[in-house]
């Protein structure tokens, strides 16, 4: 494989990365953060872009060896080498000033690759299974970028970062439909009487309606039983940085339950002042 001539090794332009970290539902390098902060946690999510999006976007048959392309290019950096991937060339500053370890970014590779032969999930607690691969591992990163991590937060952080998944995931039925994934528990479409058309339609059905709230409700009570220890385990810039993802999470389930949960006409998404005001409140809370 020729890397120099993959779309994928040119993703690593800021333009690129603000683009698309404003279809998150939370900041994920605020700009009042400082600098050396900011380029951190953007080297994290453009290699967590990087992934995902080799796993979504390119050729299914590339897709394989693409992902083993990350893995050896982690291997690098931990071994002192230089990556031939821009995004894993920035990653490497990160990972060496931070002492950060390689398990997490192993953890997103495994769920792309798991993303590949797995369409579905039968129960709830599978999907979580899922998200302990595709969400928590960002969320161990970023305590480590803030030297948080060995400070009891790390079940705090993963029902955060499961709860913000689990949200993304109510939001996008329609996209992911379209690229033959399902995250909605099938014992719940099925407790709902819905059928795979459902997913498929213009507007929601009720039916569906009803399983979203249910997966948004299940989502809030994570939310809400990991961001109180987390925030009250945290201070300075770490804190800020949470109460942004903490913010965004409510925001987004506030827009869902405003649309009444009809994802397929219009992907509700959480408006920037919602996220500013909840943003406030977090911080202001013990």
């Amino acid at each position: 494989m020729v890397i120099t001539d993959s779309p994928w090794s040119a993703f690593d332009h800021d333009r690129m990365l603000d683009a698309l970290a404003a279809r998150e539902n939370f900041p994920v390098a605020a700009r009042l953060l400082p600098a050396r902060h900011r380029a951190d946690l953007r080297a994290v999510y453009g290699f967590a872009r990087l992934v995902d999006d080799i796993g979504d976007e390119a050729p299914p048959e590339q897709r394989a060896d693409l992902l083993a392309l990350v893995d050896d290019d982690l291997d690098l950096v931990y071994k002192g080498g230089t990556p031939k991937l821009p995004q894993l060339r920035r990653l490497a500053g990160t990972v060496h000033a931070h002492g950060i370890p390689a398990e997490p970014f192993r953890r997103l590779v495994e769920a792309n690759r798991q993303d590949q032969v797995v369409h579905r999930y039968e129960t709830f607690e599978q999907l979580v299974e899922y998200c302990a691969l595709s969400a928590d591992p960002v969320g161990r990163v970023v305590l480590h970028v803030f030297g948080a991590q060995g400070a009891g937060l790390e079940g705090a952080s993963d029902r955060v970062c499961t709860a913000l998944q689990i949200i993304e995931h109510c939001q996008d039925v329609a996209e992911d439909h379209r690229a033959g994934r399902v995250y909605l528990p099938a014992e719940d479409l099925r407790r709902f009487g819905c059928e795979d058309a459902d997913l498929a339609r213009r507007a929601t059905p009720t039916r569906l309606r009803g399983v979203l709230a249910l997966e948004a409700g299940r989502a809030r009570d994570l939310l809400d039983r990991g961001a109180a220890p987390l925030m009250r385990g945290l201070s300075g810039w770490a804190r800020v940085a949470v109460g942004g993802y903490v913010a965004g999470g409510r925001a987004a389930l506030k827009a869902l339950a405003g649309a009444r949960y009809d994802v397929l006409a219009h992907p509700p998404r959480p408006r920037r002042a919602a996220v500013l005001a909840g943003w406030a409140r977090a911080l202001g809370r013990g």
